[in-house]
């Protein structure tokens, strides 16, 4: 393995659009060090990661609770990214794993994103998903339709892919043969899922935050032994609610789904499947407009807070969280107003 560096940045992405013409300030550093403290919580509790660390100004490597100020640098085991081998075909775009994923293969990250599910909140893929039926209820290991913002007795553990222009869903036993792990491995991934669920749902706690639902990524090291890589707990790689209101990155996610830009995001993903075109994009009528100043100043604070009051790591100013939920619930209440005129 190599030795790499993640800088975050203020950017964010929804819709797998890429970039946003907005920056939230203060994202980076906050999301680096929620991830930073996650990860050191999950190897206090003996699960291996790639974490090394995080970079002050002056450059040294050091754990969270010896910063002095923000820092938006963390220090990684790096590890290889091997793409599946793209194949354009008269019915559309293929991508062959079998013939790169080998059961011998070490030091690598598996191409999948692994999630958990607590609830089902409004926004969760699972409701359009069975409503197409993309997925059955025996699949999810339910016996009849839940409802929006329920809470799950067991967790749903789900899984799709990471290397495709647009995640795809699968079966686990889909994803098993896909990259050519054994029973040993799927089981050790879904234990290692259950245990970073049951750390964030913890920490989420501190700040009175519902862990709903929320992913990690697995990389084999060299000796084809598994760890959490990428970054975990944050309010990018999870969705927690405070009394049912969003606290993370789906509160922007909320806003561009009244825009006419979403309307026709989703026909050009739609147009670009049935013609077989990787480049969706290109098919988008419109770009997305930015975010008001109002809610993106809601966003920033709210990613503050939490990291404040999650970790107890003082590196920020901003209002408690609780305020930040009543101003976000005032913008809203505004927003319905205005709408009805």
């Amino acid at each position: 393995m190599g030795i790499g560096r993640f800088h975050f940045s203020d950017r964010y992405s929804v819709f797998d659009w890429g970039e946003m013409p907005d920056h939230i300030e203060w994202k980076g550093a906050c999301l680096c060090i929620m991830g930073a403290y996650c990860f050191e919580e999950l190897e206090r509790r003996g699960v291996r990661t790639h974490y090394r660390g995080v970079v002050t100004q002056d450059g040294r490597l050091v754990k969270t609770d010896e910063l002095q100020e923000p820092t938006n640098i963390m220090e990684i085991d790096l590890v290889r990214v091997i793409h599946p081998k793209v194949f354009q075909r008269p019915d559309g775009v293929r991508y062959d794993y079998y013939s790169v994923y080998k059961a011998h293969l070490t030091n690598f990250l598996i191409p999948l994103e692994i999630i958990y599910r607590n609830s089902l909140p409004q926004g969760s893929s699972i409701f359009k998903r069975l409503k197409n039926e993309e997925i059955s209820l025996s699949g999810l290991g339910l016996d009849r339709i839940p409802k929006e913002g329920e809470d799950l007795e067991e967790p749903i553990f789900d899984i799709s892919t990471k290397l495709e222009p647009q995640d795809r869903y699968l079966s686990w036993q889909e994803a098993k043969k896909l990259i050519c792990l054994n029973d040993s491995e799927l089981r050790e991934i879904k234990e290692r899922l259950n245990l970073v669920n049951d750390l964030i749902t913890e920490i989420a706690a501190k700040a009175c935050l519902k862990n709903e639902d929320g992913k990690i990524e697995i990389a084999f090291d060299p000796k084809r032994e598994l760890m959490v890589v990428d970054v975990i707990g944050t309010l990018d790689e999870c969705r927690f609610t405070f009394k049912d209101l969003h606290v993370s990155k789906e509160v922007a996610r909320q806003y561009y789904k009244k825009t006419e830009w979403y309307t026709h995001l989703l026909v050009a993903k739609d147009e670009a499947k049935a013609k077989g075109i990787k480049d969706w994009k290109s098919l988008c009528k419109s770009s997305p407009p930015k975010l008001d100043p109002r809610l993106k100043e809601i966003i920033s604070n709210m990613y503050k807070a939490t990291t404040i009051e999650c970790t107890s790591l003082h590196l920020f100013k901003a209002p408690p969280l609780s305020y930040i939920i009543e101003e976000y619930k005032d913008y809203l209440d505004r927003e319905e107003r205005w709408q009805k005129i």
